[in-house]
């Protein structure tokens, strides 16, 4: 008889039914596709923010050591201790593998640039120049057998180069536009280069050709870049390099991802390297690297965070703002139903029937409503969600089932939260005063 009740309730008044399906199906589409991108949009942007550059710094454990007197630093500016190319593969070995996108050792070399003489060993000198050492494109033994490919192209997405990088088993370079333009050179020339030596006697030069020309806006844009390989050697530092660059998957740093692993229980050292902060994913290349210093480039880490913090906020804004919306639209058609509906309340308690069971039997047919509107809007907001997803990061988020359950328990909850007014004035009607037509 209840269910008998209900179904008759929904089936009168169609127009006002509709219009309370409608409110609930557009706060739930937007809910849905806000809900949908927000679960995806920590994956996508931290992807996007690779473009940023790497957020993570190795160098040698001695560079970091202080030597300042009356507070002046006095470390030499180029010295400092090497770390193994060797150790390299162990970064695919941590934790956060996966996270790891990709990362180029640097080793840098002052060297002269001139040009050729008559005679085979004859070089003249026009000036100095430095060279930089890294991978390109380059291909990483693992040792579970795969290959991983790396070099600043990943690491450095935004370097521009005009023609093509260099080549790893062959004498190439790719030269700085500034460079480029002070020694008039561009690409298919050769640039003689040597490494000056104090030991020998005679001072070899090795002749690269210029494959591309590199615009960086930074420091690079006056130097050569060449194979790491080919630095090595002409600074007699043989599998070597002093700086390596690390870009990283990671999720914004909360209270608790700033913490001093140092300093933890045994339990939070556990969940704090369970999470991708930058800092964790530090710590665990640390414990791989033997004398390496790890340190986060918080200029890149931190724009990353207050970035994808203020777009969650966005969206959960957008979120409240939708429903907040359907709620007051279904409180205001829930407010008339039951005005229009008094004679019928007056009965019904005329008839016995107590507060409990009316305001019940008015619950169930919104509850009805939110059910349909829920499932209507989940369907709408997908779509939404796609269109958003391929408007800005080309790519639309999965459906989720847990999101169509969030979205039908929104459903469900704002539809009582909007009715919960006019419910409880229904349920205090006394019938004797509307049977009058009082």
């Amino acid at each position: 008889m209840f269910l008998r009740l209900v179904a008759d309730s929904v089936t009168r008044r169609p127009r006002q039914k509709l219009l309370t399906t409608a409110a609930l199906a557009l706060g739930m589409a937007v809910a849905t596709a806000a809900l949908s991108v927000s679960l995806d949009v920590g994956d996508r942007l931290a992807r996007e923010f690779r473009s940023l550059g790497a957020n993570l710094l190795v160098t040698p454990q001695a560079d970091s050591l202080p030597l300042e007197i009356g507070g002046v630093d006095y470390r030499p500016v180029n010295s400092g201790a090497y770390l193994p190319e060797s150790d390299l593969p162990k970064l695919k070995t941590i934790f956060w593998r996966n996270n790891i996108v990709a990362f180029a050792p640097i080793l840098e070399v002052s060297a002269d640039f001139g040009v050729r003489g008559k005679q085979p060993a004859d070089f003249a000198a026009r000036g100095h120049v430095q060279l930089i050492g890294t991978w390109a494109a380059h291909s990483l033994p693992l040792s579970d057998g795969t290959v991983f490919m790396t070099g600043v192209g990943k690491t450095n997405p935004w370097w521009k180069v005009e023609g093509r990088w260099f080549a790893e088993d062959v004498n190439e370079c790719v030269l700085g536009t500034t460079l480029s333009h002070r020694i008039d050179l561009g690409i298919g020339d050769k640039l003689y280069l040597h490494v000056p030596d104090p030991k020998k006697t005679v001072q070899l030069f090795t002749a690269c050709s210029i494959t591309g020309i590199l615009s960086t806006g930074a420091g690079e844009d006056e130097a050569v870049l060449m194979s790491l390989a080919a630095v090595q050697q002409l600074g007699q530092e043989p599998a070597q390099y002093r700086r390596l660059y690390v870009s990283a998957l990671t999720k914004p740093e909360d209270d608790f991802g700033r913490r001093d692993p140092r300093t933890m229980t045994p339990a939070d050292l556990e969940r704090w390297s369970c999470s991708p902060y930058v800092s964790s994913i530090a710590y665990s290349i640390k414990q791989v690297l033997p004398g390496a210093d790890v340190r986060v480039i918080r200029r890149v880490a931190e724009g990353e965070g207050r970035i994808l913090s203020s777009v969650r906020m966005l969206l959960w804004l957008v979120t409240f703002a939708a429903l907040l919306a359907a709620a007051l639209a279904v409180g205001a058609s829930s407010a008339a139903s039951v005005i229009e509906r008094r004679t019928e309340i007056g009965l019904m308690k005329a008839l016995g029937a107590g507060s409990g069971t009316v305001g019940f039997l008015l619950a169930a047919e919104q509850l009805l409503l939110a059910f349909v509107g829920g499932g209507l809007g989940y369907a709408l907001g997908i779509l939404l969600a796609h269109v958003v997803g391929e408007k800005i990061f080309g790519v639309a988020p999965e459906p989720s089932l847990m999101v169509l359950v969030v979205t039908i328990g929104l459903a469900a909850g704002v539809t009582l939260l909007g009715s919960a007014v006019p419910l409880r004035r229904a349920s205090r009607y006394e019938p004797a005063p509307i049977l009058r037509g009082e």
